[in-house]
């Protein structure tokens, strides 16, 4: 099928300007001014911007935790990111203690062949590191297109590795061109304040926020960011909360150092005052929690500076029934919140609306960066001749309220309830199909494509 996108007003992270683009097959294959080419369908893109199809490289599909498993499975979960203008997602695969990398890859290839919609790809969480993960993780790189290694410095006896593990994995991640990430808080001091507070009676949500003061998440930052340094591995901090944290990388670039850093959507625009709503506030019970409104701010800049690279969302909904697993007991919470479906519309609403950022770097902390750091660029991530037509047509002045009553997450709440948005996305294609059009799927589980990726194009 050939589709020709009229009059809109293109967007790549590197400029902005007026031009149609033509799709063939599931490539982009000619972008100019009045094209005169034929084609199967014409969308009409007069007032409306078009830019590459979202990246969220952070995301929980059918994930088990503490007794149960997210909500949205890679079906549910990937439609609802089309519907959002996102079209490739990476996951996290977690491997468990004591087994095999290639027995946790088999699990998450049968939650995801077959049931996808939206493209996907997957992060390796290398849980327990020893010589024989050491050669599986090689095989991933050279065999598998899975390049990046998620590490937690949390949550012992179940995910987290040491300071000694973490280093050695870095050695053989950098030796074959692979890039490490990491859940950056300091585990202990966290498992600490949740004992003592837990001890003293203090067990609503207010006290999962509370046991995990900023400090915690500032250190290991920094930690994380001198193991890198002492092995010159690249590296990658996922949902960067936090003042203090960013300042953490901040004083890395003093000896000339690069670490990427991830913020997700809810750090910019949700605050700590939402853990005062009683249980309630387990919505929005997730980890690291959110943070105070000097927080935000450092994280819009940080931005602009070229300090944090990417939004992402860090996606692992759990519906009001499991959330209340930890009605008498907020380390019984299930950790995350719904975020798939509006990302793409929120960082535009409250960003570049608001004037905090420029169409521009929008694109490129929603796609283009992502693309890049993990191996996947110019495949995905820009508009540009032969590249993947992953396409949002999206109208900027469209106003419209967020509401469980009418997004497409498998969840029976929203974190974002009556909030008005100003710019909607109208219509998605992806690899040069039709994905939402008139706020329908047209595309079916088994279409998204696992992608497989190679060594980071981003400069380090």
């Amino acid at each position: 099928m050939s589709i020709l996108i009229k009059n809109g007003k293109v967007v790549t992270a590197a400029e902005s300007f007026y031009a149609d683009v033509y799709c063939e097959g599931e490539k982009i294959v000619a972008i100019g001014a009045n094209l005169s080419h034929e084609a199967d369908k014409v969308i009409d893109a007069t007032d409306k911007l078009v830019f590459p199809g979202g990246i969220d490289p952070h995301v929980h599909l059918d994930m088990p935790f503490m007794g149960t498993s997210s909500s949205d499975d890679y079906e549910t979960g990937t439609r609802a990111a089309l519907h959002g203008g996102t079209t490739m997602v990476i996951d996290f695969i977690l491997q468990t203690q004591g087994d095999t990398l290639r027995n946790a890859l088999k699990a998450w290839q049968g939650r995801s062949q077959g049931k996808a919609i939206g493209d996907y790809s997957y992060h390796m969480a290398v849980t327990d590191f020893n010589d024989d993960v050491a050669k599986e993780v090689v095989e991933m790189i050279e065999k598998e297109g899975i390049t990046s290694f998620k590490t937690f410095m949390a949550y012992k006896g179940a995910l987290m590795i040491d300071d000694g593990q973490m280093v050695q994995l870095m050695k053989v991640v950098r030796k074959h061109g692979g890039l490490v990430t990491v859940h950056a808080t300091n585990g202990d001091m966290i498992d600490s304040l949740v004992a003592k507070n837990k001890a003293e009676g203090n067990l609503s949500p207010l006290y999962h926020y509370l046991s995990q003061p900023e400090v915690t998440e500032a250190e290991a930052s920094g930690r994380f960011a001198d193991m890198l340094h002492y092995t010159g591995c690249p590296g990658y901090i996922v949902h960067m909360t936090c003042e203090g944290a960013l300042n953490a990388v901040r004083r890395a670039t003093l000896r000339n150092q690069k670490v990427f850093v991830e913020t997700c959507s809810q750090y910019l625009m949700l605050d700590a005052s939402l853990y005062d709503k009683g249980f309630e506030s387990a919505k929005w019970v997730m980890s690291p929690p959110l943070r105070e409104k000097k927080d935000q701010i450092a994280l819009w800049s940080g931005i602009n500076q070229g300090l944090v690279q990417v939004v992402g969302t860090d996606h692992c909904p759990f519906k009001w029934e499991q959330k209340k697993m930890g009605e008498n007991d907020f380390s019984k919470i299930p950790n995350g919140h719904p975020a798939i479906e509006h990302r793409m519309e929120l960082v535009f609403s409250e960003g570049v609306n608001k004037g905090k950022i420029s169409l521009e770097k929008y694109v490129e902390v929603t796609s283009t960066n992502a693309a890049k750091i993990f191996g996947m660029y110019p495949r995905k991530g820009t508009i540009a001749v032969g590249t993947d037509a992953d396409i949002v047509v999206f109208d900027p002045n469209a106003k419209h309220k967020i509401s469980v009553d009418t997004h497409h997450m498998n969840v029976d709440y929203s974190c974002y309830e009556g909030w008005e948005v100003t710019g909607k996305t109208d219509t998605v294609l992806l690899r040069g199909k039709v994905a939402i059009e008139n706020n329908t799927c047209h595309l079916k589980a088994g279409d998204g494509q696992f992608i497989p990726r190679g060594k980071t194009s981003l400069t380090i």
